[in-house]
């Protein structure tokens, strides 16, 4: 049997078109929600937010849904995990990575990632070690071996796991995604290098916050210092092929952030208050 193309993000990219996957704590309500949500994937942000790998763990099981693997006749999951890990990728802490795709993550997010070997680190982390002769050796992997759990998850042998638990798009039947954050005036001199020397970057993500941070203009993202940074950041993405992704998205800029090129969109999941707004203004209390 043939398997699917579990990720969905991936599968939205080979399609041609933007992938969508929001931020959002690791919480079970929050993992309901989106679960049920026509998103491709969702990132579990743990950088910000405690690292709380039993949360996370617990989160994916509740993302999991009999009836929908039934009907649509896949053990493709209807929104892909992925996590967001803490440390920064001049730290490499590579442990934090291989504890998380054991558990069966489909893609991690490396913020400050700032320099080649930095990425390159990344990219190994997310990679099961291969003899120097195999198809797709560099970046060699450095991931331990301890399949069973993320196997179980994915529906999958241990054998097909291995098949399969590769980076995208070095390996095109690979099912997982190291996304690197670009986040620095030194991550931008260093992209072009970055995406030039090392394979397996699945997105460069555009981290607004920090940039405009470093930049000098915290948080003004219309300045035009920092926008003239995100756009470099795009340019250099398109000038290699690699997806760049947008981290504040919302109706007001979506449209124009796809025209502008962004292939990773994340839009915010926003609770709607809709009944209490229409209750208090018929009641006349607004």
């Amino acid at each position: 049997m043939e398997t699917p193309r579990l990720n969905g993000v991936i599968k939205a990219l080979e399609s041609g078109k933007p992938a969508f996957a929001p931020f959002t704590s690791a919480e079970i309500a929050n993992a309901l929600t989106i679960s049920g949500a026509p998103f491709d994937g969702v990132v579990f942000e743990m950088e910000h937010n405690p690292y709380d790998i039993k949360a996370l763990r617990d989160c994916m099981q509740y993302m999991l849904n009999r009836r929908q693997i039934v009907e649509s006749g896949s053990i493709a999951p209807a929104v892909a995990p992925f996590v967001r890990i803490p440390p920064n990728g001049g730290e490499r802490m590579q442990w934090i990575a291989k504890q998380v795709l054991d558990i069966g993550v489909y893609g991690i997010v490396w913020p400050h990632v700032s320099s080649v070997d930095e990425a390159r680190s990344a990219v190994a982390a997310c990679r099961y070690p291969r003899p120097r002769e195999a198809k797709y050796y560099e970046p060699a992997g450095q991931r331990g071996d301890a399949p069973r759990t993320a196997s179980r998850y994915w529906g999958l042998t241990d054998q097909e796991y291995y098949k399969k638990a590769d980076v995208w798009p070095l390996n095109p039947d690979g099912e997982i995604m190291c996304v690197i954050m670009c986040e620095e005036k030194r991550a931008i001199a260093n992209l072009p290098r970055m995406l030039e020397q090392v394979e397996g970057i699945g997105a460069v993500l555009i981290g607004e916050g920090d940039l405009s941070q470093d930049l000098g203009y915290p948080r003004q993202y219309e300045h035009p210092t920092v926008a003239s940074a995100i756009a470099d950041i795009l340019a250099i993405c398109k000038q290699y092929n690699v997806v760049c992704g947008h981290p504040h998205v919302d109706a007001r800029n979506v449209e124009a952030l796809i025209e502008q090129g962004f292939r990773f969109l994340m839009p915010g999941v926003v609770p709607s208050f809709a009944a209490l707004e229409k209750g208090l203004r018929v009641s006349g209390r607004a």
